[in-house]
């Protein structure tokens, strides 16, 4: 699967174009480039703005995969080459997301500019953040990727129960999420977006620094 990636990387960040480029001609002179919180289009642009927006997003794709993919060579951490297909799979992750997106916002603002579905974006980031809770409790302490605390990357127990907690928490509440944002109004969907990931991010803080309190209070084993 590693050896894949990297051609199916470029093959799904290309997408997107060869969408555009083939629906370029039915494009009106002005598209949708900006939608409120119901998906209702509140700015209208030119075609090429569209072109630009998919441009960015092209690069960020691939940067973030080929980024994620060679950090592990600047980590300080005795650990980064056990870290090297794990972040390879986040990274591919991330970009599968970002041309999903950037398809869909094409199609939005392609289609008459009548709306966009914020439940459907919310759902697949909710998705995208189950998916990489899924990798959580194998990653190794690094200064890129997890809960990076003080306190986890100085104690690999500490780290290891962390990650341990917030992998079940990222994956389940990931998909959790996902179901309330599908099902629920698009306003009431935002707030228990956010409400989640401020707990999901919370929690596992938490409980890590009250690991490092009780490590503290027991001292040393000798």
């Amino acid at each position: 699967m590693n050896k894949l990636m990297q051609p199916l990387i470029w093959l799904i960040s290309l997408v997107p174009g060869i969408y555009l480029a083939v629906i370029w001609n039915k494009l009106p002179a002005e598209v949708a480039m900006h939608f409120d919180i119901n998906g209702k289009p509140d700015r209208y642009g030119s075609k090429n703005e569209l072109l630009l927006m998919a441009a960015i997003l092209f690069f960020l794709s691939i940067g973030l995969y080929y980024l994620m993919a060679n950090i592990h060579r600047i980590d300080p951490k005795r650990y980064a080459d056990e870290n090297r297909s794990r972040f390879k799979k986040i990274g591919f992750a991330v970009s599968l997301f970002l041309s999903a997106l950037t398809v869909f916002i094409i199609y939005s603002s392609s289609n008459g500019g009548s709306r966009m579905d914020v439940n459907i974006i919310l759902t697949a980031v909710a998705l995208l953040m189950a998916v990489i809770g899924n990798y959580m409790p194998n990653l190794k302490p690094n200064y890129f990727a997890g809960m990076r605390l003080p306190w986890t990357l100085e104690n690999p127990d500490n780290w290891r129960a962390t990650h341990l907690l917030a992998g079940k928490i990222w994956f389940w509440g990931g998909l959790a999420l996902a179901v309330f944002c599908f099902i629920l109004p698009p306003a009431i969907a935002t707030i228990i977006f956010i409400a989640g990931i401020f707990a999901m991010v919370l929690i596992p803080a938490i409980f890590s620094w009250r690991f490092y309190q009780q490590q503290k209070r027991s001292g040393p084993v000798s």
